[in-house]
Formats: structure tokens, C-alpha cells, sequence
């Protein structure tokens, strides 16, 4: 690990298991989304800017540990809050063709800044399918999905990337494991 300041580091979060036997489904799907989106931040946890934004891949040269949480983030945006919750905020891709327009980093946003937004989300996308289950049709018009569909989705978009992130850390300084 560098020396960089730890106030642009981010922390590592707990993680746990979801419930073996959950009392609906609903549950165990929140429960296997919360355990990936901690397993991503615990990627990303401990590493300076520097670290999290390298790219180690040439034939993926925007690939990097802090383009991927902004890809969640966003994606976490879109089809929870937007599709499934039917909000009207902003969403988070621009007004870009560019696929890997998240990846580009620029000058700013440290590993702290970026774990909290991806946070912030978490807190919102709860919020925007507060009271629905999962046979409930998601709420975007012209959508013809259900929150089973679009949270079942958003776990396997996580689960792809968090393997991604696993990569990149142990490109980034050397560690390895779950």
C-alpha cells in the first residue's frame, strides 16, 4: 500500500452472509445484494487514488477499481431507483454514447468519495423500492419487468464487477481472497 493520505482511502465495511433461511424472498435477495456491494467496497478499501485508478489491462485500458464503482453506482441508479422505484432523479451515465465514459476518472474523486456515493445510492435505491415485493411490476413506464427481475439483475451486474475488483486489487497491491 502507498503512503498516500488515508482521509482519501476508503475504510472496508462489515460484510455478512445472507440469511440461510430468510423469511421471504425479498430478504435473501436485498441480503445477497448487501453482502456483494460490501465485497466491492472491501476491494477498494484500503488503496490510494493512485492504486484504485491504475489500469492494468491493455486490451481494457479505461479498466480501473474506481471507473468500476461508478459503473455500479450507476447501474445501481438506474435500474433500482429509476426503473424499479420509478424516480425522477438524474441518471447517472450523462448524455454520452461513450461506453466507458464511468471509467474515465479525471483529476478527481478519491476511493472515500466515490465508497460514499456508491453508499448514498444504496440508502436511496431501499428507499425507491420501499413497500413494493417482488412480484410488484417495477414503476418506470414502458417497463414490463418486476423488483424480482430488476433486483436479480443488479445482483448478477454486482457480482460480475465485484470479480472484476478482485482483479484489479491484486494487480493494485498484491491481495487476494474473498
Amino acid at each position: 500500500m502507498s503512503n498516500s493520505s488515508s482521509g482519501e482511502m476508503a475504510e472496508s465495511v462489515a460484510r455478512y452472509w445472507p440469511e440461510t433461511r430468510a423469511g421471504d424472498e425479498l430478504t435473501l435477495l436485498w441480503g445477497f445484494l448487501d453482502f456483494l456491494r460490501a465485497t466491492a467496497v472491501n476491494k477498494v478499501a484500503g488503496l490510494s487514488r493512485a492504486e484504485a485508478a491504475g489500469c492494468p489491462f491493455p486490451a481494457s485500458p479505461e479498466m480501473n477499481a474506481l471507473g468500476v464503482l461508478r459503473h455500479l453506482t450507476a447501474v445501481e441508479r438506474w435500474w433500482l431507483t429509476i426503473v424499479g422505484g420509478g424516480s425522477d432523479r438524474p441518471d447517472l451515465w450523462g448524455d454520452t454514447g461513450d461506453h466507458d465514459y464511468l471509467f474515465r476518472l479525471g483529476r478527481t474523486g478519491t476511493p472515500a468519495e466515490l465508497v460514499a456515493a456508491y453508499q448514498e445510492e444504496w440508502r436511496i435505491s431501499r428507499e425507491a423500492l420501499a413497500g413494493l415485493t417482488a412480484d410488484d411490476a417495477v414503476r418506470r413506464p414502458g417497463e414490463d419487468k418486476t423488483v424480482r427481475w430488476v433486483l436479480t439483475h443488479l445482483i448478477q451486474e454486482t457480482a460480475r464487477h465485484v470479480g472484476h475488483l478482485d482483479v484489479l486489487r491484486e494487480f493494485a497491491d498484491g491481495e487476494v481472497g474473498e
